[in-house]
């Protein structure tokens, strides 16, 4: 659809782009907090009635293209509020909202990109979520918890994402190949894409390499029962022996070729995909709106296939996850009206009705049940990635860590370092750097 494949070039920008945007900026910032998994605080409820005077809304990526339909249903019900909707380019939208934030000039309402949050949050700019606007529990765990700062809640997750393997399933049939549900099948499978003639079958993140490099690693770190970051937020944990093992394994599919580090761009993934250049990626469904658009749908439903959430050697499933939440500035004008907009944005019918229109998919699960969703077997091994989702670690200096983890990647990936090595001299790096605590 249309509205897939915008949402397509504003993830490969944020991509491309962002992380440069947000090590500039957290150089800027204090520190993000810690939760410690209770419940987060939420600020003072807010007034009952409709939404009456004007909100200024500031929107970053092509969402905000079509936002002005969801303005009119909003509007049908609180007909004496006006929403202002000011569009700020992706790659300025950190800048300019730390500079709002540093002079009070903040608009009303704004949504953060989950890429984003740990920087942003980080200036304690934003107001708490309002007691009882919305039901945490109505929520995918995985996307409510992206927002919480010293166990406060200071934003509502307006859609989520995740990034399954996707595939060349003509390709795998005619190679004799399975979808892969594990480490040894996922090289199974591999191995019999590179043995029918596709020289690199696999598709990472390392064009460059970059914060978006270490979050595809920190899904293999998962699936081996590691992790970047201890779980209370307060240390890096990024050399212990599962990260090591998993990262291993993640050099070995360098090793053996079944990837490269020398990648086509995220642009050019769409070419390669269709060519049988390469024939699995972790990528978000956006992808398939490309796909779509480049070869026809016909061509989509015929030969590409997406995997359940794959698992490392002893069972554990995880995948990679993103999505966007609303959030108020401190300074807004017109906060009642920003969140009455908000809880609106979360009720199941305007999460279906933003679907249909964007693509982007619902952070709240029970529009997961509604037909437009539910029946789509392609969004069932999405929906399962889901509740098993890894999200960026939400301290104000992943940007900059995430950044020197890569290089370290780079260094296994291209045969230069041992996954220990590599990962030692990443600890010391992010050890000297911090948590921002």
């Amino acid at each position: 659809t249309q509205g897939v494949s915008s949402a397509a070039s504003d993830v490969y920008k944020r991509q491309l782009f962002g992380t440069a945007a947000l090590a500039a900026t957290t150089l800027l910032l204090a520190g993000c907090g810690r939760t410690d998994g209770n419940a987060a605080a939420g600020g003072d409820k807010i007034e009952d009635g409709p939404a009456t005077g004007t909100v200024e809304l500031w929107a970053a990526g092509g969402d905000g293209t079509e936002l002005p339909q969801m303005f009119e249903e909003f509007q049908k019900a609180n007909p004496d509020v006006k929403i202002n909707m000011t569009q700020i380019p992706e790659d300025d939208f950190v800048s300019k909202m730390t500079a709002a934030i540093s002079a009070d000039t903040v608009p009303d309402l704004v949504y953060l990109f989950t890429e984003f949050q740990p920087t942003l949050l980080a200036t304690g700019g934003f107001s708490p979520v309002p007691d009882g606007l919305v039901d945490e529990d109505e929520f995918f765990d995985t996307a409510w918890e992206t927002s919480v700062v010293d166990d406060v809640q200071y934003g509502v997750p307006w859609y989520t994402y995740a990034r399954p393997f996707q595939y060349r399933a003509d390709l795998a049939e005619a190679a004799g190949a399975t979808p892969p549900t594990d480490w040894k099948s996922l090289t199974d499978f591999l191995q019999k894409l590179q043995d029918s003639g596709v020289k690199h079958p696999l598709s990472t993140t390392v064009a460059p390499f970059n914060a978006y490099t270490a979050m595809e690693f920190d899904l293999y770190a998962h699936q081996n029962g590691g992790g970047l970051i201890a779980d209370d937020l307060s240390e890096w944990t990024i050399n212990s022996p599962e990260n090591v093992e998993a990262l291993e394994f993640f050099g070995s599919l360098y090793e053996k070729g079944y990837t490269s580090p020398d990648e086509p761009a995220a642009l050019d993934k769409v070419a390669y995909m269709t060519e049988g250049k390469i024939a699995g990626v972790y990528v978000g469904p956006w992808f398939r709106g490309w796909l779509s658009d480049a070869n026809g749908q016909d061509w989509l439903d015929s030969n590409m296939g997406v995997a359940e959430p794959i698992a490392g050697p002893d069972g554990t499933k995880a995948a990679m996850i993103g999505g966007g939440n609303w959030a108020v500035p401190t300074g807004a004008k017109n906060p009642t009206a920003a969140w009455k907009f908000v809880q609106f944005m979360s009720e199941t019918e305007q999460q279906v009705k933003w679907y249909e229109i964007f693509g982007n998919l619902p952070a709240v699960e029970s529009a997961w049940d509604e037909p437009a969703i539910a029946d789509s077997e392609i969004l069932a091994p999405i929906r399962d990635s889901l509740s098993v989702g890894v999200t960026i670690p939400r301290v104000s200096t992943w940007s900059e860590v995430g950044l020197i983890l890569s290089q370290q990647i780079e260094r296994v990936a291209r045969g230069t370092a041992t996954a220990q090595e590599a990962l030692d001299a990443a600890q010391a790096e992010a050890e000297s750097i911090g948590v921002g605590n």
